[in-house]
């Protein structure tokens, strides 16, 4: 019984040192993407990075000297580049595919003065997506799936206590596309972030 009044009062102190130190702060993001989907076994075809963008907005709850939770809503734009041997007339073709998600995503920032490190968890929501043929100028429909999740990790620098840069790599775990159950995104985010100060 004492025990249990013991780790209660501990408990107690504890989270009431997290919530006299916690400070939230709001902010935006944005930036570039490199995102592919991952190779198969198919020797007829090779994916590469296609670039594109991704912004956003956060919320930083600073709980402790070194740890900040972070939830983020983002709007980004992924996909891939792929080379293939077409099975109709054998001939080697090009397309780019297109697709974007809107991303909750947690992170957890574990902050080391001006570094911090990010390990944290995606989860994607398909708002379009099309594919492209080099050399034509229409989409056509595709058919992604709805939704991905994912993890990523990350390094961020910041430069003043307002503005900061970041880079990630994410990976999904759900396969991207109808057609195919082995393709899943990976994708490479290099950007910057602004926090504003609430008084």
């Amino acid at each position: 019984m004492k025990n249990r009044i013991l780790f209660a009062f501990f408990a107690f102190f504890v989270l009431l040192q997290v919530q006299a130190q916690a400070i939230f702060r709001p902010g935006v993001k944005g930036g570039v993407n490199f995102s592919h989907f991952t190779q198969t076994d198919n020797s007829n075809e090779k994916f590469s990075a296609k670039q594109d963008f991704y912004v956003g907005i956060f919320g930083a709850l600073r709980a402790t000297k070194v740890y900040t939770l972070q939830p983020e809503l983002t709007y980004t734009r992924q996909g891939a580049k792929r080379e293939y041997i077409d099975g109709f007339d054998g001939l080697k073709k090009n397309e780019t595919l297109d697709v974007s998600y809107l991303s909750l995503a947690v992170a957890n920032k574990f902050v080391f003065n001006k570094v911090n490190f990010q390990l944290g968890t995606t989860f994607d929501v398909k708002i379009n997506d099309a594919k492209k043929y080099i050399g034509e100028s229409n989409y056509r429909d595709n058919s992604f799936s709805s939704i991905d999740l994912g993890f990523f990790a990350g390094i961020g620098f910041d430069i003043t206590k307002n503005f900061g840069i970041e880079g990630r790599v994410k990976k999904g775990i759900i396969p991207v596309s109808d057609w195919d159950d082995s393709y899943t995104n990976v994708v490479f985010q290099v950007g910057a972030a602004y926090t504003f100060d609430l008084k």
